[in-house]
């Protein structure tokens, strides 16, 4: 009986701990995808408190990706928030973002 728990919470633990989000994966996504762009880095993530950027990358990024889809200045970006990529990051990168937002206190090292 034991031996069964024990397998059940290692299968549990190892289910959730591969479907959260990585802040260090979101950082990378950033540095790859975004810098290109936002080239100034922590001051462009941040612009934002937590709860905005909670709110432009709810429901996988859409908001995010259709602020950058409307604005003619961040055509270079187009294909990549069109990608399955991005739907695929966005959960990294809403970490990322979240974490190191203005009113977190903490300072992202995006070297």
């Amino acid at each position: 009986m034991a031996k069964l728990f024990l397998i059940f919470i290692s299968l549990t633990v190892l289910t959730l701990s591969s479907s959260n989000a990585a802040i260090y994966k979101g950082q990378r996504e950033f540095i790859k995808k975004c810098l290109k762009c936002h080239n100034d880095g922590q001051n462009f993530i941040a612009k934002y408190k937590m709860k905005q950027w909670k709110k432009l990358t709810k429901a996988k990024g859409k908001p995010l990706a259709e602020l950058h889809l409307k604005n003619k200045k961040a055509k270079k970006s187009w294909k990549y928030f069109k990608s399955g990529r991005y739907i695929k990051k966005s959960k990294h990168l809403r970490q990322f973002l979240v974490e190191y937002a203005k009113d977190s206190g903490n300072v992202p090292a995006c070297n």
